[in-house]
């Protein structure tokens, strides 16, 4: 996988700074990383395109950088997804497929990715929401990780319907992870679809009048920007990890961003009906969605889908304003001539698609991620890529961006040479998996698969101990099909296709890696 260590060589020759560290002029200089995680956006704002959304700082760092159109997650929820990002390993080798695991138990010696750049000589802090709930990892940091605390509701009425605990933890990927008992914990065990503890929570949106740093983002924000100015004044390069928790529910948002946006305008998901020829199993409604207060079980009324769509938005503008600080503060600095930016969503996420709600699956909808990417003095700044990558490959890139050798335990590729040209062929598919306890053949323990190739999504469901028993399999041609509305594996003219297919997934993802002259 050490892809390209002459580029990483020459491109760090171009970080040279004459005091923004406190070093001395013309000494090459490692650069900084500001690594933002934000949980559960999906991509849809500015710099995807979708102008309705309002997210001038989201957009700030595209126009520095690139845009990842294809982006995929290996896992669609929250601590699996960001078990294998920052230790650039697959599910099936972190052994974390739920809310309660944590990495370690499987690779006790794994070199995460901030422990990594530690390891090489920089200071590396965290903060908020980086790994899942209270599955920290103190390793990965030179100093302690921690997540100011804050209120979830500001309105009085939330916050006496939030305090209904009935003694056990709402099994929505949100609960805190070392908190979780009873039938909480088994659902986050089982990581299928977090089934509803119905109403457990508050309300799943609101809007009050309280300043940003009320709720938990705010607050990160402001840390995160006093702790840039102090550590823009240490002799050493410098990784700060900040993880924001909205847009994820519930739909929490000081009211002038709700403002920014016409409830009349919002449109409701086309296509609000499961997809035809699939397995019962491959979408659930959404059962995180009801842990809150006042959501019906079975199809979401459309004045209510509105509501939580406009919740939605709003969040992510809040939230995008918490990432204007850090900008404005690495500005203010003179910081950005020498740090790396890079922003991503830990999954994508369902707003009334296939009449559901939430992530957990292998659906486009929930494996295709937000990723963003500025490097400074990048040749093709503005630019977007439709290459496919994944999230274990961002774990090399950073390496190899900063000049650092790339451990031999990692299971992508770093995507560095998109950066130099966006349109080049890169890698063949993506790979994304997802469990379920349901099936006709397996005892009910499901694994399912998913390969997305330039065109298809193809998803095969085997069972989880023994991938030899094939329960279903699932095809989308995104060609003629980009919603995913139609499984056509089972039609006789795709027999030959569904064969090519299997042929290529059974190479699994070594044999979806790009081909680069050197390797």
């Amino acid at each position: 996988m050490r892809l390209h260590r002459l580029r990483a060589v020459t491109l760090g020759l171009l970080f040279l700074s004459c005091g923004a560290l406190g070093l001395r002029a013309a000494t090459p200089q490692k650069p900084n990383i500001l690594f933002i995680a934000v949980d559960d956006l999906r991509p849809e704002f500015g710099a995807y395109g979708k102008d309705y959304i309002k997210s001038p700082n989201l957009d700030r760092i595209a126009r520095a950088g690139i845009t990842f159109n294809r982006s995929y997650c290996q896992q669609a929820v929250c601590s699996p997804t960001r078990s294998s990002l920052l230790t650039g390993t697959r599910p099936d080798t972190t052994k974390v497929w739920d809310l309660v695991t944590h990495f370690r138990d499987a690779l006790p010696n794994v070199v995460t990715l901030p422990q990594h750049f530690k390891n090489h000589g920089y200071f590396v802090q965290g903060m908020g929401k980086i790994y899942h709930g209270s599955l920290d990892d103190p390793r990965s940091w030179s100093v302690p990780w921690v997540t100011p605390k804050a209120d979830t509701y500001a309105l009085p009425e939330n916050v006496k319907l939030n305090e209904r605990r009935y003694g056990v933890e709402p099994a929505g990927d949100n609960a805190p992870a070392g908190k979780a008992k009873g039938k909480g914990k088994k659902a986050a065990k089982d990581a299928d679809a977090a089934p509803s503890q119905k109403n457990i929570r508050g309300p799943a949106f609101e809007g009050a009048e309280v300043p940003d740093n009320y709720f938990q983002d705010g607050r990160v924000a402001d840390l995160a920007v006093s702790t840039l100015r102090d550590i823009s004044k240490k002799s050493e390069p410098f990784f700060l990890a900040v993880g924001f928790v909205k847009p994820h529910l519930p739909f929490i948002a000081p009211k002038k961003y709700w403002d920014l946006y016409d409830p009349a305008k919002i449109q409701l998901a086309p296509n609000k009906f499961r997809p035809k020829d699939a397995p019962d199993y491959t979408i659930l409604p959404g059962g995180e969605l009801r842990n809150y207060f006042g959501i019906p079980d079975g199809s979401i009324p459309d004045d209510l889908a509105r509501q939580l769509k406009h919740g939605y938005y709003a969040a992510i503008s809040y939230m995008d304003a918490q990432v204007g600080k850090l900008l404005d503060e690495l500005d203010r600095l003179d910081l950005r001539k020498n740090t790396i930016v890079i922003l991503w969503g830990d999954h994508g996420w369902k707003l009334g698609e296939h009449d559901a709600w939430c992530k957990h699956t292998n659906t486009e909808n929930d494996t295709n991620t937000a990723l963003l990417l500025s490097v400074p003095g990048m040749k093709n700044a503005g630019a977007k890529t439709n290459s496919i990558v994944e999230f274990v490959d961002i774990y090399p890139t950073l390496a190899e961006l900063a000049g650092l050798p790339l451990p031999s335990h990692l299971e992508g590729a770093s995507f560095m040479p998109l950066l130099e040209d966006p349109k080049r062929s890169w890698k063949s598919a993506a790979f994304s998996q997802y469990p379920r306890t349901a099936g006709k053949s397996n005892s009910g323990a499901l694994m399912g698969y998913a390969m997305r190739t330039e065109r298809y999504r193809f998803v095969v469901w085997v069972g989880r101990n023994d991938h030899t028993k094939v329960d279903a399999i699932e095809l989308y041609d995104h060609q003629t099909d980009p919603q995913e509305n139609t499984n056509v594996a089972k039609l006789p003219a795709n027999a030959a296709l569904v064969g090519q297919l299997m042929a290529q997934w059974k190479k699994g993802w070594q044999g979806a890696l790009p081909r680069v002259a050197g390797r």
